[in-house]
């Protein structure tokens, strides 16, 4: 399959480790500055996205790493590759004494390895990427797991699917964008990136900027940078979310803590423009950001974050519903100040304004699963356990949590709903994943600002990463990004000043938004100039659509073979290493008394 480099390629790109590094150009011009690429979307280019594109859909999943569900994809950077081959495509597994190299599995209920920043860290061994068996095995033993148990998850971690279980995915990357150089943006678990993919930071300006914030890992779990999973300070909360057990077998609980309050620009104020002075609420940190957006008298771009579980502002959350992956819940000024917080729905109110076609004329929206979806969907695991505590749709592994099918079964009736809209003709539909869950891959990310444990602050790993639209490039695409990229893509796309120009946060880069930052890309690299232009068709919606029988049928009927689709195939993935185990039942236990739940 053919590597895309964009529309930059028909100017200017620099190319670096069969990347594409996209150079930002900093325009200014009524008091804005906003991010394009030199020689990239200039002119009549730019003009042909901005025209084109005016919704902006993001589903966000959970977990999982890009060599886990595309290490076999055609033309990627995937397992077969040469850095794979000299960046831990064997490993050591120091409890079975053995060697371990990636194998093929099929079972889409499995445990999930801890995804925390130390054992992340420990994992890619100063980007040699040859620890994720070890440091698994080594983290659980020290949370209390049995030698046995601690075993299945590390050799899970280097465990990887292909289209054979993933179908729908391999689909949407075979007919539209797969990049396959997007990294996780904080090397961490969830919350830290559900914060940049609307921050492009994880508060490490408030850590500069407000000292008495700043966290002291690894005793405490709260202050910035934002390390862990503490839920926001402000609700909604399922109810009894907030308890935890105290140990194992005991029925005391404690209360589990929360974060502070996040104090810094989003994604959300730039969009929210002139109606910024509308905000009189928690606007401690962002006063001048706010103020200065607000006298640009530009017009608001609606955005809408829609949530599985979300009741309202003022009703605890339903079932399913995970306070710590809503990243606008973190901040006072977007929680308190409603303006902003209208903008919070239920994943049920984007099919619904789908179907109606009621969305506003452009836009960018955010749709999230959660850990028990609504939908009705049940393993297909016979293990009566399985079926009835593995119901999540938000693709995160684990007790309790997402089944693979389940959540593929998400993403494809959002991505079927847009695709047979209004919107689908001005439509960029983005899958993009949080972090890599533990999962093991082979590309060594790069470093950027350092944190208060002095250590990067990001990249972690890569994730997979999607574009569907009908001017997607067909085929892999390998421009340099990570999570924070979605911020530049917005700022591009909708003209918007880059959160690092703002007052409040220019003072005190490089320790801010990564939206400034010159080596990440924005994402433009995804859309096909001449589909832009009109030289060539659209990609149709039907390339997009998934039966509604197939989708709501689990097992997915659909398989490598259906769609003439060929992995191909890593030495040895056929071979699962002695000591093997999909589930582990000491799993959850371990993961609540690691204080690092998701």
């Amino acid at each position: 399959m053919k590597r895309t480099w964009g529309i930059g390629a028909m100017l200017l790109t620099v190319a670096v480790s069969a990347s594409v590094i996209a150079i930002p150009h900093v325009a200014r011009g009524s008091g804005y500055q906003h991010s394009t690429t030199i020689g990239d979307l200039r002119g009549a280019q730019l003009a042909a996205l901005r025209k084109k594109v005016k919704h902006v859909f993001v589903i966000y999943e959970e977990n999982e790493s890009f060599d886990e569900y595309f290490g076999t994809f055609p033309g990627a950077d995937n397992l077969l590759s040469e850095e794979a081959k000299s960046h831990g495509l064997r490993q050591y597994d120091p409890i079975g004494k053995q060697w371990v190299t990636p194998f093929r599995i099929t079972e889409t209920d499995i445990a999930t390895p801890l995804q925390s920043r130390q054992v992340l860290s420990a994992a890619m061994n100063g980007g040699h990427m040859d620890q994720f068996v070890a440091s698994q095995e080594a983290a659980f033993r020290q949370y209390g797991m049995s030698t046995e148990d601690a075993q299945k998850i590390g050799l899970l971690s280097m465990a990887h699917y292909d289209c054979d279980t993933l179908p729908y995915y391999w689909k949407y990357a075979s007919n539209f964008a797969l990049f396959d150089h997007v990294f996780e943006a904080f090397t961490g678990p969830s919350t830290p990136n559900a914060l940049e993919i609307i921050a492009a930071q994880e508060g490490i300006s408030q850590a500069v900027r407000f000292p008495e914030d700043k966290a002291q890992p690894p005793n405490r779990i709260i202050g910035d940078e934002i390390y862990h999973d503490a839920d926001p300070a402000f609700g909604p909360y399922v109810p009894g979310s907030h308890q935890v057990p105290i140990s194992k077998g005991e029925a005391k609980f404690k209360t589990s803590q929360t974060q502070i309050n996040q104090r810094y620009a989003t994604l959300m104020l730039t969009l929210t423009g002139k109606d910024d002075a509308e905000a009189g609420n928690d606007t401690d940190g962002v006063r001048e950001d706010l103020q200065f957006v607000a006298r640009s008298g530009r017009a608001a771009i609606p955005w809408g974050w829609y949530q599985e579980g979300y009741n309202g502002p003022d009703k605890p959350a339903a079932e399913g519903y995970v306070a710590h992956h809503n990243g606008p819940q973190y901040f006072a000024y977007l929680r308190n100040n409603d303006v902003f917080w209208k903008n919070e729905h239920s994943d049920r109110d984007m099919l619904r304004a789908l179907r109606s076609g009621s969305l506003p004329s452009s836009g960018i929206f955010y749709i999230k699963g959660g850990n028990h979806n609504s939908y009705g969907w049940k393993s297909a695991n016979r293990d009566p356990f399985v079926r009835d505590n593995t119901s999540g749709d938000d693709d995160h592994p684990g007790v309790g949590n997402s089944d693979r099918q389940i959540a593929q079964a998400f993403v494809a009736t959002f991505v079927n709903a847009i695709a047979r809209s209004r919107y689908w003709k001005d439509s960029a539909i983005i899958i993009a994943w949080d972090d890599p869950g533990g999962f093991y891959d082979h590309a060594p990310p790069k470093s950027f600002e350092r944190c208060s444990d002095k250590n990067a602050c990001g990249d972690g790993p890569r994730v997979p990463f999607m574009l569907i639209s009908p001017y997607a490039h067909s085929g892999v695409v390998s421009e340099t990004a990570d999570l924070s990229s979605l911020v530049k893509f917005a700022n591009t796309l909708f003209n918007l000043p880059m959160l690092a120009s703002l007052p409040d946060e220019r003072p005190y880069l490089p320790n801010g938004p990564r939206d400034a930052n010159t080596v990440l890309g924005d994402l433009t690299a995804g859309f096909d100039m001449d589909r832009l232009s009109g030289a060539r068709l659209p990609i149709p919606a039907s390339q997009a659509e998934i039966d509604d029988s197939i989708v709501n049928t689990i097992p997915a009927p659909m398989s490598c073979r259906s769609l003439g689709l060929h992995p191909q195939k890593v030495p040895g993935e056929d071979h699962m290493p002695a000591g093997f185990g999909f589930r582990v039942p000491g799993e959850e236990a371990a993961i609540i008394h690691s204080n690092r739940q998701y």
